[in-house]
């Protein structure tokens, strides 16, 4: 890919036109596919990922549950990333790419020195730790306060919004990881749900009524 199109990728709220030189300089253009994984549990983090086109999420795993903490979109970096480049630790989260995607990735030892040099930057680490502390605040209300019958409906209802259909792509075990629950509960709420006419059920999908 040539200079002048990775230059176009990058998110524009970089304005310095030396920090995009820089990132052109140390930085990788690398193309994903779906399920890849670009971050594992335990593994020390030499590259930082900001997403050019795609998804990634990111989530914990804890004995057979996934626990979804965010998904890392157009334009955005991963908060956890950044946490254990910061203070030199492992990552304590996976992150896998949802759908092929487009990632420019560069060394980590610049983000503090990128830090100091650049106001677009700094404003950019600020921004990402405020959004998703936000969003996982929001994720723990839910989980502590919404029953999870109301939170597996939220969460078909937002799928189907942001995809613009009413027939969404997802097994019951995948919904499970989505919502930190097990396949059976999932599997009892959709039946139900079902039985009341609200959903149409599917192998491997799930219809809106």
């Amino acid at each position: 890919m040539e200079e002048s199109e990775i230059l176009a990728k990058l998110p524009l709220v970089f304005t310095e036109s030396a920090l995009r030189q820089e990132m052109l300089t140390h930085g990788k253009f690398l193309k994903v596919n779906k399920d890849d994984t670009l971050i594992r549990e335990g593994q020390y983090l030499d590259f930082l990922p900001i997403v050019i086109k795609g998804e990634i999420r990111v989530f914990q795993q804890k004995e057979d549950r996934e626990i979804l903490l965010y998904y890392v979109r157009e334009g955005q970096t991963c908060m956890m990333s950044l946490s254990a480049a910061y203070f030199n630790h492992t990552s304590s989260s996976y992150g896998v790419a949802t759908k092929p995607s487009e990632i420019f990735v560069f060394p980590t030892r610049l983000v503090n020195e990128w830090q100091l040099k650049y106001s677009s930057w700094n404003a950019y680490l600020i921004q990402t730790f405020r959004s998703r502390y936000d969003e996982l605040l929001g994720s723990f209300e839910s989980v502590a306060f919404d029953p999870i019958d109301k939170r597996v409906l939220s969460y078909l209802t937002e799928r189907a919004k942001k995809e613009n259909t009413a027939q969404i792509a997802i097994s019951h075990q995948n919904l499970a990881y989505e919502l930190g629950t097990t396949r059976v509960v999932i599997s009892r709420i959709l039946k139900g749900f079902e039985q009341q006419g609200k959903v149409k059920l599917f192998r491997g999908s799930i219809q809106l009524k």
